[in-house]
């Protein structure tokens, strides 16, 4: 299904003034105030929240049939423990990226 020139034209100008709203939202509270107490408890939820979303997203289509999900557990583990060790999110992604293809393609391939 493709969508109408009317309707591609649509959907950027909506995906342009959302990124601009939440870019420019947090500069109308850069009073002394501060942002309200919403805003605060919203930044220190998301962030887990979406993480979690993401796992949960990564492993829905994880094959039963094949290993039942070992090497994504073992790269799961692989990169908590690396990111307490170094608490670099970038090696984290990397290091964990690296280290499940290696295990895919090598160990359990």
């Amino acid at each position: 299904m493709t969508m109408t020139i009317t309707q591609q034209i649509i959907t950027v100008v909506v995906v342009v003034l959302g990124t601009m709203t939440t870019r420019f939202l947090p500069l109308s509270y850069s009073g002394k105030k501060g942002p309200p107490a919403v805003i605060t408890y919203l930044g220190k939820v998301l962030p887990c929240a979406v993480i979690g979303l993401l796992v949960v997203f990564c492993l829905k289509d994880v094959p039963e049939s094949t290993h039942y999900g070992l090497p994504e557990m073992i790269a799961i583990l692989f990169i908590v423990v690396l990111h307490k060790w170094k608490k670099s999110t970038l090696l984290s992604i990397g290091g964990g990226t690296v280290f499940y293809m290696v295990l895919v393609q090598t160990i359990f391939g």
